[in-house]
């Protein structure tokens, strides 16, 4: 009686003598749903300076979001880390 097919598939071509490895693409919903709320924060002053500048490092739309919802995650780790609510940055005085 044949099998049916329901041994472990992997990508492996059979010539190939590199091992199985895992995805290093991340989490596509999580990867947008950050991306969406950077996009979402560009209406916040301090956002829309980030991004701006960004820009006029000559990154593209794209890439100056992706920089903005990298800063802004690197925000939660940290909120995360220190157990600490937000404190938006007060403006320093001279």
């Amino acid at each position: 009686m044949p099998d049916a097919a329901l041994a472990p598939a992997t990508r492996r071509s059979g010539s190939s003598i590199r091992g199985e490895q895992p995805s290093r693409r991340g989490n596509k919903r999580l990867k947008r749903a950050f991306r969406l709320a950077a996009f979402a924060s560009l209406s916040q002053p301090d956002s829309r300076a980030y991004y701006d500048r960004k820009r006029r490092e000559d990154k593209h739309h794209v890439a100056a979001l992706v920089s903005l919802a990298r800063r802004r995650i690197d925000v939660l780790f940290a909120m995360l880390r220190d157990g600490t609510f937000y404190q938006p940055p007060t403006p320093a005085t001279v």
